[in-house]
């Protein structure tokens, strides 16, 4: 037979084991959803992992445009200077501050696409946006904003694409000239002299998320508008330039974008994006968010291990507070006197307004004193049960029957009735015969040390 004490440690260690195996599920599935983009290969033109971009270079091999990959930022920033180029940066965070102010001074027939920077490499790059909500994980939306439709047309053909982990809004006190696609998880803005997109998620751009939704238009579309894409391939963090360098930097002015428009990206209604309208404040009622030291310090999936650790725990809490099944039987611990027992009992079952499980109570205790007066076994049948009492008391089979084996009371008097008559039949049957004419006295409580 188990030991109290063996049930007692299944019953912490089971529910414990679960949750940590809940956890250990939940860390991997996040891992390989969404890997660091600080580890060497991610989004890498030539891995061919679930995490790289090879089919994404594929991709944009096969329409035509010239795929360039590149170790160090200073080189990606003089290739990107050559000729008209998109230069792409998976893994922001690897590339050093020093480096990040000069990507604002490509030419103007540059690109610069930001693969989820956080607010520190737009802070140290001096990019007038700022993150202002982050999800769990990346989901597929259309490329409309606050209902008002994509001025990129390359994002508006993609159509749905899992573009919306990360949202971006305009710094207070900015007015740059702003297209805002996927609720605003994708940015369009004019960099100084370079044209800047930041999207918030990294899955357009994967090998194993290609396929999904529109994210292989998306992605060709945001790189494929020019026909050199110049890719950033860092395996960790830069170093710090050794020499002081010149802007890469082309002579002459910067020559406006296609069709003459001297503004790439009009807002959501239509008119120009000047200072103060309305493309250049964030979606109403999202205000920005300034950054937080203690959340910055550890990874977003620490805080979703520790709101799930302490549900687990809320669970573990409601679990051992109330037991969900049928009591059980188990020996007190210390002894109790049968009067206070008696009376608490009997207020649990009439708060819970229990006359059934009562009435059969009192019966069977009944039964068990009135049976060894009868000398008749304990299964012996109704009818005979009856017949002996009423000859012994002199009663009517009928009413003897009715009382050990009748009905459940209606209401609390009837059970207090039934109560009464079933302590005075014991009397009754072992009474002398000189006394079996004598109605049984009824039994009063307080003779039994009165109501406590």
């Amino acid at each position: 037979m188990t030991s109290p004490t063996r049930r007692r440690w299944h019953r912490a260690a089971i529910p414990l084991g679960l949750v940590l195996l809940l956890f250990a599920v939940t860390g991997v599935t996040y891992a390989l959803e969404h890997p660091d983009p600080r580890e060497p290969g991610f989004l890498s033109p030539v891995n061919a992992d679930s995490d790289g971009g090879s089919r994404l270079a594929q991709a944009l091999t096969a329409r035509g445009v010239d795929v360039r990959r590149e170790r160090h930022t200073p080189d990606a920033l003089q290739t990107a200077a050559e000729a008209p180029s998109t230069l792409l940066v998976p893994a922001p965070t690897l590339v050093h501050p020093d480096y990040l102010t000069m990507l604002s001074r490509l030419p103007a027939t540059s690109r610069v696409v930001l693969v989820d920077p956080p607010a520190r490499v737009l802070d140290r790059g001096g990019v007038p946006l700022e993150p202002t909500g982050r999800r769990w994980a990346a989901r597929p939306v259309g490329p409309e904003t606050a209902g008002q439709p994509c001025p990129l047309p390359e994002a508006a053909a993609a159509g749905v694409a899992a573009a919306l982990r990360q949202r971006y809004a305009v710094r207070s006190g900015a007015s740059p000239t702003v297209g805002r696609c996927y609720d605003s998880g994708l940015i369009g803005l004019r960099w100084s002299l370079t044209e800047l997109v930041v999207i918030g998620a990294s899955d357009p751009f994967r090998n194993d998320r290609l396929d999904e939704h529109g994210n292989t238009t998306l992605a060709t579309g945001l790189l494929g508008t020019r026909s050199r894409v110049v890719w950033l391939d860092l395996d960790g963090p830069e170093p710090p330039p050794d020499t002081p360098q010149q802007p890469v930097t082309e002579p002459e002015a910067p020559a406006p974008p296609e069709g003459g428009d001297e503004e790439p990206y009009p807002d959501e209604r239509g008119g120009s994006g000047g200072p103060g309208g309305p493309a250049d404040r964030p979606d109403e009622g999202s205000a920005s968010q300034a950054d937080n030291p203690l959340r910055d310090a550890f990874p977003s999936w620490f805080w979703a291990l520790l709101a799930m650790l302490g549900f687990a725990l809320l669970i573990i809490a409601l679990w051992r507070a109330r037991r969900l099944a049928p009591p059980v039987a188990e020996p007190l611990p210390v002894t109790v006197r049968s009067a206070e027992t008696v009376l608490g009992r009997g207020r649990l079952y009439r708060r819970a307004r229990a006359r059934g499980p009562a009435a059969d109570i009192l019966r069977g205790a009944a039964l068990a004193r009135v049976l060894p007066l009868l000398d008749l076994p304990a299964d012996s049948p109704p009818e005979h049960v009856a017949t002996a009492v009423a000859v012994q008391t002199g009663q009517p089979p009928e009413a003897v029957r009715e009382l050990l084996y009748g009905a459940t009371p209606d209401d609390d008097a009837a059970l207090l009735r039934l109560a009464r008559d079933l302590a005075a039949l014991p009397h009754a049957v072992s009474a002398p015969r000189a006394t079996r004419g004598t109605p049984p006295t009824p039994y009063d409580a307080t003779e039994q040390g009165g109501d406590r």
